[in-house]
């Protein structure tokens, strides 16, 4: 709920700073702003906000995984459960990568049209409030680009987990197969089918920051 709210006061108040009082001050204008910018500004934060949801309870599952193979679950029943756990995650993947892909594409527009506001506006160099929606925008997706690629990266650490775990005399062997099998599951956070890592999230940020760099240049 916050972040339509804090948008919304931003925009208005940068209208008062920025426009003729006399514009600001006729009702109708003021209300027609205001319910565009909610609309506008909320639909975004509202979808960054269900894909951490989803990001987060995907994490807590691969934790009780883990907890149930240290205290309840036999060195022969984890790879079944294993296979019901990367199940859901692919699947939980399928449901919201048009999403997550949406917000990609939406953090790669936004932030060009940032620096041309911040070289070109009417404060040229300066920072104005009107840029505080799109500033909350872009933090909220690289924060669910992070979420997200940090789900596979713990995937990868449950092999070790389980291998350095003692299910009793003579599961040696039966535990080897476990581990060999979550690792060539290959599990994680997926997009279009490609798993998406945290090398892959920094590679987006580095090359989205020299484009940025590209065009302040052009523009100075």
């Amino acid at each position: 709920f916050f972040p339509p709210v804090s948008f919304v006061v931003a925009e208005v108040v940068s209208d008062i700073m920025h426009h003729d009082r006399s514009t600001i001050s006729s009702g109708g204008g003021v209300a027609f702003r205001v319910a565009t910018t909610a609309i506008f500004s909320g639909v975004i934060p509202s979808i960054a906000d269900g894909l951490v949801f989803v990001c987060r309870s995907l994490s807590v599952m691969i934790d009780a995984f883990c907890c149930d193979v240290v205290t309840e679950t036999q060195v022969n029943d984890v790879a079944r459960t294993w296979n019901l756990t990367q199940a859901v995650l692919r699947q939980a993947s399928i449901s919201i990568e048009n999403s997550l892909l949406s917000l990609c594409i939406v953090l790669a527009f936004i932030a060009p049209l940032v620096l041309v506001e911040l070289a070109t506006g009417p404060d040229k160099g300066a920072p104005t409030l009107s840029l505080i929606p799109s500033m909350f925008v872009m933090c909220a997706v690289l924060y669910v680009l992070i979420l997200a690629a940090a789900i596979s990266e713990q995937c990868m650490r449950v092999p070790a987990m389980v291998n350095a775990f003692s299910f009793g005399p003579d599961t040696e062997r039966a535990r080897q197969d476990a581990v060999d099998y979550i690792t060539s599951s290959a599990a994680g956070f997926y997009v279009f089918g490609a798993r998406l890592t945290t090398a892959m999230v920094v590679k987006f940020i580095y090359v989205w920051c020299m484009i940025m760099v590209g065009i302040l240049t052009r523009l100075g």
